[in-house]
């Protein structure tokens, strides 16, 4: 389990140096690798891409529970980190169950959304780290209708349900930040 940790946080390092430009901002790559993976389940991939996009959400939501200054963000990040972290032991679980012999894979290769807070100075913290949840639970949602028709699992396709509720996240989301610009 250790090791499936520690080589899911070197995952997440790899995405980030990969897709950040130079000005350490997360840029999308837009690019569908899954054609590349043919030999891995689609469910082993989803897994593994999953992984390391909720890891960094919830590296996101750490960074605003120290930097954010609304009481209701800071909440909202709380929520993320429970959530996802539960989300992340229940996937580590079904991929040692189903696939304990597979290597970890790149994952299905789709668009991970911003992956860290971006450092625009023109907006306030608590507006740029809801402008890049925004983008990562995009992404999400994007790689959740896709599990939705692959998956052979009916637990991927639960959890990819409840991910794909993440649009009512969404649209909190752009409520404060509407209200907070």
């Amino acid at each position: 389990m250790k090791q499936l940790r520690w080589l899911g946080m070197v995952m997440v390092a790899m995405v980030l140096i990969g897709c950040a430009n130079n000005t350490g901002t997360v840029v999308p790559t837009g690019h569908d690798m899954s054609s590349m993976n043919n030999d891995t389940p689609y469910d082993a991939l989803f897994i593994d891409s999953m992984i390391v996009h909720h890891q960094g959400a919830i590296t996101m939501a750490q960074e605003a529970l120290e930097k954010a200054q609304h009481t209701e963000l800071k909440t909202f990040a709380q929520n993320v980190i429970i959530v996802q972290n539960g989300e992340i032991t229940q996937m580590q679980k079904w991929r040692q169950d189903w696939y304990p012999k597979l290597a970890i894979s790149v994952g299905t290769g789709m668009d991970m959304g911003d992956m860290i807070v971006t450092q625009d100075d023109r907006f306030s913290y608590d507006v740029r780290w809801i402008n890049s949840m925004i983008s990562h639970h995009q992404a999400a949602v994007i790689m959740a209708k896709e599990a939705l028709t692959k998956a052979e699992h009916p637990d991927i396709k639960n959890i990819a349900q409840a991910i794909h509720a993440q649009t009512a996240e969404i649209s909190q989301l752009e409520t404060w930040r509407d209200q907070w610009r």
